[in-house]
């Protein structure tokens, strides 16, 4: 808790003790940022920065334990130096740039002999290895979670006694006594009422039954919340809104680790077995993404450079939503579109590879007995009119409604569950939301099934063997004529559907604001899709009965003729669909081409787009935030939003720090500090980085040097070079000054001196400054009149600075 306070503190570029760095974190970590060198013009009573280099000679970095060369991260780097913090931003520039020498030298010694470049071919193809690797892993894991999802689903109305590990489905395909009409009931599946008083029949029956659901439904819920809070808080939500955060450069430890994997599928598949109103394809990206940190750790290259590994994690995100969605292409999309921040060409032909292994994966183990990849997939065969855009924006407009309604009283939920005492009893919160939605979704046979079953059910196209109550109805025609069924006249059961569906859809849009945030792995995307798919599949049978009771309108006659499949219902639950999860996350074209993938047909396409595009303008009318974009405002991680643009009339001196009043800028010397006032510096203030300037009288800037890199090297100095004591005198200057005799040894820390620090100008604007810090992935930079340094601008100060703009409460930004 301690660690959170701290990184409250608004003092800026904080981040704990001398004596306590490496257990302390903080919202102002500074990283060393290269960038462009400062030119200064020299005076006469300015010492020289000794800053030229003798062409082919390395630099006398000296170092600790060194005597004329600048340290190496590839060759016997310092410990822990050119590392980071937990709950800190990585340095975009500086891993990129490690990852250019790396390569360069990788290249240089394959030409030195057949091992070296042998190892060098190693090194291109280990990417795709590592793609191919999280691919199987993903696929795996899915096919794992959705098998064991859908028989924890069924446990709680009976069991197969053919076979305790079949699932209802699967119990009744094996039996001999089975018919088509009633295809899922058969003698190996039992109730529990059958088993524990033999019958299935009466109101003690119902009554057994109902409290058997609502006891497993508890049981598998207190499951999934105590998993989660004993052994890996991080196993909790969606996920997205920290991988979003994640891949912008931030780093949380242990939220992709191997506990977190574990805990995650674990629970995954309780909280979806549980039957809250939640969906397993969020999470699932979060179980990609730790598959692929996890694969990252066996390979160098990316494991130790936080740019290249959060490459793989842009992959792995698709592949996470390609094995949700059996949609590849979709993955692809959504993980460029909706999460990545950094997106080269070579990462998009990476991700497509993982995408297509873990969909063939998945499609390998066949989860569903059906050989799809997703629960929901259907073929539509009817085209579609133009005067059906009409109905399909409605949904869009319904989507965006929905979409910003959701976001505004579940962020509202959140933050009252973080600044209450309901977020100090997560189990209980688990416990009495599943009580109320079980109690509820049992009579109702629609919310009693899982929410995908409920999707298939909406988007399926009624045919003449279909016995559901949703196609109940009257066939009035000959059925010798063959080809698609016309529209029809709604029967009883039609008409008692719709009534449920009305409920269901009451209950999902409620129960659902109440559900996504808890401490359980909840995904958003079913039960948003469901919303949709409820309001959809009612519009297009209330179209469809208009049609065939009003022909003669003129909205119908020049296009459905009498006895004609003219409205396909399913159609129109799936725009609904897309319209309402569009509004939730203002995805566009992922979400697009995700439930062209789920439906197979090209045709749809244009009513895909138009209900998707409605709902973004509606619900950004109403909203500028995606529900993952407010779930990041709402804890404070340092996400620059890329798509937003800042147009403010600002400069940097009016977001730099110090202000005016304030205490100067603490600054090192280049070369005339003891350790013991660096010390000094570091065990009194808690900034985490310092600009190293000439003198404090000539305040020219040389360098930034951090703090973590400071004590590590001080630390490393006391162990293994003689002599160095607190009177040393630290030299950031290439050369050192010949010293008398006697006196103690000098301490040269050039090599973790960061000489090129990324500068402005006191009167830059702060939109160029904006879009520096986006573009680049700045941590923070240094603001100079003249040449001579003024302050500092830290990540933190700009969003704090965009957040006052928009007049919201630049506090609320806890991170750097």
């Amino acid at each position: 808790m301690a660690m959170w306070q701290g990184a409250m503190d608004n003092r800026g570029f904080q981040q704990g003790s001398f004596s306590s760095f490496q257990n302390s974190s903080s919202d102002e970590d500074l990283m060393d940022i290269p960038g462009s060198a400062m030119d200064f013009s020299m005076r006469d009573d300015v010492p020289p920065l000794d800053r030229e280099v003798e062409e082919n000679k390395s630099y006398n970095g000296g170092g600790i334990g060194s005597s004329n060369r600048i340290m190496d991260f590839l060759e016997e780097p310092i410990p822990g130096v050119g590392t980071y913090d937990d709950f800190n931003t990585i340095d975009w520039v500086r891993e990129k740039s490690r990852d250019r020498d790396r390569h360069r030298e990788i290249t240089n010694k394959s030409k030195e002999s057949t091992w070296a470049l042998i190892h060098s071919v190693s090194d291109a193809f280990s990417g795709w290895l590592l793609m191919l690797l999280i691919g199987l892993l993903s696929g795996s894991l899915a096919g794992l979670i959705d098998i064991s999802a859908h028989w924890m689903t069924d446990l709680k109305e009976g069991i197969c006694t053919g076979g305790f590990w079949f699932n209802h489905e699967h119990c009744c395909w094996n039996s001999d006594h089975v018919t088509f009409e009633e295809r899922d009931k058969c003698p190996e599946w039992n109730s529990w009422s059958q088993l524990i008083i033999s019958t299935d029949e009466g109101a003690f029956a119902y009554i057994v039954n109902y409290f058997m659901y609502v006891l497993w439904a508890l049981l598998f819920a207190f499951l999934a919340v105590s998993l989660v809070k004993v052994f890996a808080p991080y196993a909790c939500g969606s996920g997205i809104p920290e991988i979003k955060t994640i891949l912008s450069g931030f780093i949380i430890r242990g939220y992709l680790g191997k506990w977190t994997l574990v805990i995650k599928t674990i629970t995954l598949v309780l909280a979806v077995s549980s039957g809250l109103s939640l969906g397993k394809e969020g999470p699932l990206v979060h179980v990609a993404c730790c598959c692929g940190n996890i694969l990252c750790h066996c390979f160098n290259k990316y494991r130790k450079n936080e740019a290249k590994r959060r490459e793989v994690l842009s992959a792995a995100a698709a592949a996470g939503v390609s094995v949700a969605f059996g949609a590849p292409i979709g993955g692809v999309l959504f993980s460029l579109e909706e999460v990545s921040y950094y997106f080269p060409l070579k990462t998009l032909w990476r991700s497509f590879f993982a995408a297509l292994v873990a969909a063939f994966t998945l499609r390998s183990i066949n989860p569903f007995g059906n050989s799809r990849l997703v629960l929901f997939y259907v073929e539509f065969h009817t085209p579609w009119h133009l005067f059906e855009l009409v109905p399909f924006i409605l949904l869009g407009i319904f989507g965006g409604l929905w979409g910003a309604l959701f976001i505004r009283t579940n962020i509202a939920w959140c933050r009252k569950r973080k600044t209450t005492q309901l977020g100090k009893y997560p189990v209980i919160e688990v416990l009495v939301v599943t009580a109320i939605t079980a109690v509820l979704a049992f009579p109702n046979e629609y919310t009693r099934m899982s929410t995908s079953e409920l999707i298939s059910e909406l988007f399926n196209d009624c045919g003449l063997l279909d016995s559901s109550k949703l196609c109940d109805y009257e066939n009035r025609f000959n059925t010798s004529k063959g080809g698609e069924l016309p529209d029809r006249p709604a029967g009883v059961g039609v008409y008692s559907a719709m009534w449920q569906l009305a409920l269901t859809l009451i209950l999902k849009i409620v129960i659902t604001i109440f559900t996504f945030g808890m401490k359980i792995p909840s995904g958003l995307f079913i039960p948003s899709m469901a919303v949709g798919a409820i309001a959809g599949r009612l519009l297009g049978v209330g179209m469809e009965q208009l049609a065939y009771y009003h022909q003669e309108w003129t909205i119908f006659n020049s296009w459905c003729s009498q006895g004609a499949d003219c409205i396909t219902p399913g159609l129109y639950a799936m725009v609904g669909a897309a319209a309402c999860l569009g509004g939730v996350t203002r995805m566009t074209v992922s979400l697009v081409v995700i439930m062209f993938e789920l439906t197979g047909g090209l045709e749809y396409i244009v009513p895909l787009m138009a209900a998707a595009m409605t709902s973004k303008w509606v619900a950004d009318a109403l909203g500028r935030e995606g529900i993952y974009d407010a779930h990041i405002r709402l804890n404070g991680y340092p996400f620059l939003e890329a798509k937003e643009e800042f147009a403010h009339k600002t400069l940097a001196m009016d977001v730099m720090k110090p202000r005016r009043n304030d205490p100067l800028l603490t600054v090192l010397t280049q070369d005339s500090m003891t350790v013991e006032d660096v010390e000094t510096i570091i065990s009194e203030t808690t900034y985490s980085g310092f600009p190293v300037v000439v003198s404090r009288e000539s305040q020219r800037l040389v360098g930034f040097v951090l703090r973590r890199d400071l004590i590590i090297s001080i630390e490393n100095a006391r162990k293994k070079q003689d002599g160095v004591v607190s009177t040393s005198i630290i030299y950031f200057t290439e050369h050192s000054p010949p010293l008398p005799p006697y006196t103690p040894p000098t301490l040269k820390l050039r090599n973790i001196l960061d000489l090129s620090p990324f500068t402005v100008t006191d009167l830059t604007p702060m939109e160029i400054v904006v879009d520096i810090f986006r573009k680049l992935g700045l941590r923070q930079c240094l603001v100079t009149h003249n040449g001579r340094l003024l302050g500092i601008i830290t990540k933190k100060d700009v969003l704090k600075h965009i957040a006052q703009m928009a007049n919201q409460d630049p506090d609320s930004i806890l991170f750097n």
